[in-house]
């Protein structure tokens, strides 16, 4: 998975800067950010500080990372399943 090269921090002032008044085009040439990403930064944080923002990013990723380990367990317990219905 793509990391952003954005911090929550910095995720949460271009979305300031875009309730200050400046143009979603304006802070997308400016920042690096294509207009479609900077929209959906807005549509997902919108109004959150850079501490909360960060906090859901690392919630995330601990849920990527449990969702993984849990389709490799199920895998895991499946091919188990087959391996005694084989034996018996």
């Amino acid at each position: 998975m793509k990391t952003s090269k954005f911090s929550p921090t910095q995720i949460a002032k271009i979305l300031k800067e875009f309730d200050n008044g400046k143009t979603a085009s304006e802070i997308s040439r400016e920042h690096g950010v294509s207009t479609a990403a900077f929209y959906k930064w807005r549509e997902r944080y919108a109004g959150m500080s850079g501490k909360e923002l960060k906090r859901i990013k690392e919630l995330e990723e601990e849920n990527r990372k449990l969702k993984q380990m849990y389709a490799t367990l199920a895998l895991d317990h499946q091919m188990a399943k087959e391996i005694i219905e084989k034996k018996l």
